[in-house]
């Protein structure tokens, strides 16, 4: 799996190290079981804080897909193929609008407004 995270991207670190997992999850590279890499390994060589890291993990737990165990690090819980290709489609919704100089706030507005249309 390829970490790979752009500083001068506006989405904030965590996010862009949290869809890392999620796009390896849509795409079958990752399975459950599989173990991601240690907080302070993955810090090192994305030359990131070790608590950005540790918010990406614990973004992920929140969401279901991976578990945190001591000794043993971050564990895949589930493929989370469908959550995990939405959370995709959403993170690429939210690059695109920030392009586009359209706030996290003001796309949340349009969603709901489109939401109420229906």
């Amino acid at each position: 799996m390829l970490w790979r995270v752009d500083p001068r991207d506006p989405e904030p670190l965590y996010e862009q190290i949290a869809g890392v997992v999620r796009r390896a999850l849509g795409e079958g590279t990752l399975h459950p079981g599989d173990r991601l890499p240690s907080g302070k390994d993955l810090a090192t060589s994305l030359d990131v804080n070790l608590h950005t890291v540790l918010r990406a993990y614990q973004e992920l737990r929140a969401e279901g897909l991976i578990e945190l165990r001591r000794g043993r690090g971050a564990v895949v819980l589930a493929s989370g193929r469908g959550a995990s290709q939405l959370a995709t489609m959403v993170d690429e919704l939210i690059a695109q609008a920030e392009r586009l100089g359209v706030s996290r706030g003001e796309l949340v507005r349009m969603i709901n407004e489109e939401d109420t249309d229906a």
